[in-house]
C-alpha cells in the first residue's frame, strides 16, 4: 500500500447500512454501531427536524398538528428524498468513531436494497448516500446479504433458497454462484402484518388501536398457526371504542392474531411457491437438502417456519438473530469487496 493510499484509508470510514422501512442498522468496525427506528419527526411550520430515530418513534400518534412524523422508506425504498438523506446523516453522526471526529470523513458504503428495486430507485439510494460524504458507494440485493448472514457461502455452485421479510418487502431468492438465479419480491411483511392486526382489533371487537399498539400485538402475540407448542399467554389492549368514544381495555389471545394474518401470509406462500417452481432442477435439488433459510423481523412470528415448511415440504431454518441477519451480511460484504464481485457501483 503506497503513502497516498495510507493516507486515504485514514481519513475514510467504512459502513455498511441495511436502510429498512422499519428500522436502519448500521454497521461499523464489525460491529453493530446503530440500531434505530427509520423515522423522524418534523416541525411543519419551521420545516426543522425534531427528532430522529427512538424518539421520533415515541412521537408517532401522539403529535398535534404542528409536529408530523415521517418514515422517509416505504416497501423498502426512498419515497421521501430530502427526509432520507437528513435520518441517514444523523445517523452517521451518532456513530461512535466518527461522532466527535475534528474532520468530517469520507465514507465507503455498501447499502442493501431490494431486489425488486428500479434504476430510479437504486440512483436515489446511491443520491443520498453521496450528499452525506460517501466517496464510494456499493449496492447489494437484501437477499443476497441475508443469505450471506445466514452463513451460507454464495459463491459456491450450490443452490440456497432465502427468505427475507422485513418491514415493507418480503424478498424470496434462489442463489448460487453469487448471484440471484430466481426471484419474488412481495410487498407483504411486517407493517402489513400491523395494518392487519389493527383492522382485525377495529372490525371484530370495535376498537380503534395505533400503530404502535397494534406493533406491540404483533410481538406479543402474533402468529402464523393457531396451534402452537409454547403458548403466549394473552396481552392487554387499549384503544378507543368506536361505539362509545371511550378508552376501552380487551385482552387478545394468539389465535385471534392467527386469523387475522392468515391472508397475508397466505400470498407470501403463494411467492414462495412460485419461486420455486422457476428455480432449474439442479438446483431445486440442492434446496431439497439444504432446506429454505429465513431471516428479516417478521421471520420471528411464531409458527412461520412451521407453516412455510408444511406448504412446501422442505426443512425451514430461522437465521440466528434475524433481525440482524441482513446487515451482519452487509457488513461481511464491506469487509470483502474485492471477493464479491456481485456488488453494484
Amino acid at each position: 500500500m503506497g503513502f497516498f493510499d495510507f493516507v486515504s484509508r485514514l481519513f475514510t470510514k467504512d459502513i455498511a447500512i441495511d436502510l429498512g422501512t422499519a428500522n436502519t442498522l448500521i454497521i461499523h468496525e464489525d460491529k453493530v454501531a446503530l440500531d434505530s427506528p427509520s423515522i423522524i419527526a418534523i416541525d411543519t411550520r419551521t420545516k426543522k427536524i425534531l427528532a430522529v430515530g427512538e424518539k421520533a418513534k415515541q412521537m408517532q400518534g401522539k403529535t398535534h398538528p404542528d409536529i408530523k412524523t415521517i418514515r422517509p422508506l416505504k416497501d423498502g425504498v426512498i419515497a421521501d428524498f430530502e427526509a432520507s438523506e437528513f435520518m441517514i446523516r444523523e445517523f452517521i453522526k451518532k456513530i461512535s468513531g466518527i461522532k466527535g471526529s475534528f474532520f468530517t470523513p469520507a465514507l465507503r458504503m455498501v447499502i442493501c436494497i431490494p431486489s425488486g428495486i428500479t434504476e430510479v430507485e437504486k440512483r436515489a439510494v446511491k443520491d443520498s448516500a453521496q450528499h452525506v460524504n460517501a466517496k464510494e458507494v456499493y449496492l447489494i440485493y437484501e437477499p443476497m446479504a441475508a443469505a450471506i448472514g445466514c452463513g451460507i457461502d454464495v459463491t459456491k455452485p450450490q443452490g440456497s433458497m432465502v427468505i427475507d421479510i422485513g418491514g415493507g418487502t418480503s424478498e424470496i431468492a434462489v442463489i448460487a454462484l453469487g448471484g440471484i438465479v430466481c426471484y419474488k419480491s412481495v410487498k407483504i411483511a411486517g407493517d402489513v402484518f400491523t395494518n392487519d392486526i389493527s383492522y382485525y382489533i377495529r372490525t371484530k371487537h370495535n376498537l380503534y388501536v395505533g400503530e404502535r399498539m397494534a406493533e406491540n400485538i404483533k410481538i406479543e402475540v402474533g402468529s402464523a398457526i393457531e396451534e402452537l407448542e409454547h403458548l403466549p399467554e394473552d396481552t392487554a389492549v387499549q384503544g378507543r371504542d368506536l361505539i362509545t368514544g371511550r378508552p376501552k381495555q380487551i385482552n387478545v389471545c394468539y389465535k385471534e392474531i392467527a386469523q387475522a394474518l392468515d391472508k397475508s401470509i397466505l400470498r407470501i406462500e403463494d411467492a414462495v411457491m412460485e419461486t420455486l417452481s422457476q428455480t432449474p432442477p439442479e438446483l431445486a435439488a440442492d434446496i431439497y437438502n439444504t432446506g429454505i433459510y429465513m431471516a428479516g423481523g417478521g421471520a420471528m412470528l411464531r409458527g412461520l417456519g412451521q407453516r412455510l415448511s408444511k406448504k412446501t415440504g422442505l426443512p425451514v431454518y430461522l437465521a440466528e438473530d434475524p433481525l440482524r441477519a441482513v446487515v451482519r451480511g452487509t457488513g461481511v460484504a464491506l469487509k470483502n469487496i474485492q471477493k464479491f464481485n456481485f456488488l453494484m457501483k
